[in-house]
């Protein structure tokens, strides 16, 4: 497996998650219950931060070998 293809992957891992902080923000919306909108936006925290190293991490792999590219200092030795 390439980076490139290791790229693809990690697009495809983020999709759920895109698709859970959507139903989260709507059921968000509707809850009452103060409760359970503070563990609702804890999901969304973790689950926003899950989401955001899936794209930094496809967006690295795929163009890894690319000289002009920059890497984030996080993602360096």
């Amino acid at each position: 497996m390439t980076l490139r293809e290791l790229s693809k992957d990690y697009r495809a891992a983020a999709q759920p998650i895109r698709q859970r902080l959507r139903e989260l923000r709507q059921r968000e919306k509707v809850a009452t219950d103060e409760h359970e909108r503070f563990w609702i936006s804890r999901r969304k925290l973790v689950l926003g931060q899950m989401l955001q190293q899936l794209n930094e991490l496809a967006e690295l792999t795929e163009h890894y070998y690319e000289r002009s590219y920059w890497r984030d200092e996080k993602y360096r030795l």
